[in-house]
């Protein structure tokens, strides 16, 4: 039993460590590509799959049309995908997505 909970201790890490490189990598090229970076928007990004113009304006504390501008040029640059689900639209990070999915065993 103690081996199968080191097993998934280590799996866990690895996943931790590469949504961390993949924070930093996102974090540079944001610096390098737009003029949209902040820890803010960073971290929002990856606190969930997905986000939303409401969850961006109150993190940021931005006006409504600002938070729709910096998540459609997040999309245009290839950062975010974004669908339109009923009347909502909503914005997913693919990057962090493809990390979880890469390592779902089930």
């Amino acid at each position: 039993m103690l081996v199968g909970i080191e097993e998934m201790a280590e799996e866990t890490i690895g996943i931790i460590n590469k949504i961390r490189d993949e924070i930093v990598t996102m974090k540079h090229e944001l610096r390098d590509n737009t003029k949209l970076y902040s820890k803010e928007l960073l971290e929002a990004l990856f606190f969930e799959f997905y986000t939303k113009i409401p969850y961006i304006q109150k993190q940021l504390g931005v006006s409504d049309k600002t938070a729709q501008k910096y998540l459609d040029t997040l999309v245009q640059l290839g950062f975010l995908t974004s669908e339109k689900i009923g009347r909502e639209r909503i914005y997913k990070n693919e990057r962090l997505f493809k990390i979880i999915k890469e390592t779902d065993r089930y």
